[in-house]
């Protein structure tokens, strides 16, 4: 089955070690998460991330309760860490998360390789359901981001 690709990109106005300690907060991913999400890390939460480091959580998407499971299968402090599904509603996913020095701060970079269960189902599924409701995850990330770590540089809510 095919993988697909959603990738971000932004621009946090902090030094980089401040930009990846937030990220390397497992609890400040509730924070980043839309509310439609109905999203909780069930604890214990890991108080230390680090390869191998597993976080459970607990979400519902269009009335469905269900739980992911995720291992941080690269972890180099500062500079990116990954985490790959081990239980949940995809077939595959991994999401590479990469943190660089830039101008005004940090950029902040998000490359997730996914794949959908259920064959041509899922496929079917991808451009009605699915690749919308990343991107409106995705979206909502940014802006949540923005509002707790500052907005971009040159944006209107920066000025």
């Amino acid at each position: 089955m095919r993988i697909h690709i959603l990738e971000r990109s932004q621009l946090v106005p902090l030094p980089r070690e401040k930009v990846f300690a937030f990220f390397a907060d497992a609890g400040n991913l509730e924070a980043i998460t839309p509310t439609f999400l109905h999203f909780a890390i069930i604890p214990p939460a890991p108080q230390v991330i680090r390869e191998g480091s597993i976080i459970n959580y607990r979400l519902s998407l269009f009335g469905f309760p269900f739980h992911w499971r995720t291992r941080i299968a690269a972890w180099q402090p500062g500079v990116r860490f990954v985490d790959v599904q081990e239980r949940g509603p995809y077939a595959l996913w991994h999401h590479t998360h990469t943190f660089a020095d830039v101008e005004g701060g940090t950029r902040v970079e998000d490359r997730v390789e996914y794949r959908l269960p259920l064959g041509p189902l899922g496929e079917v599924a991808h451009p009605i359901m699915v690749r919308r409701t990343l991107a409106r995850v995705f979206d909502h990330r940014r802006k949540r981001i923005a509002e707790l770590l500052g907005p971009e540089p040159g944006s209107r809510r920066a000025a």
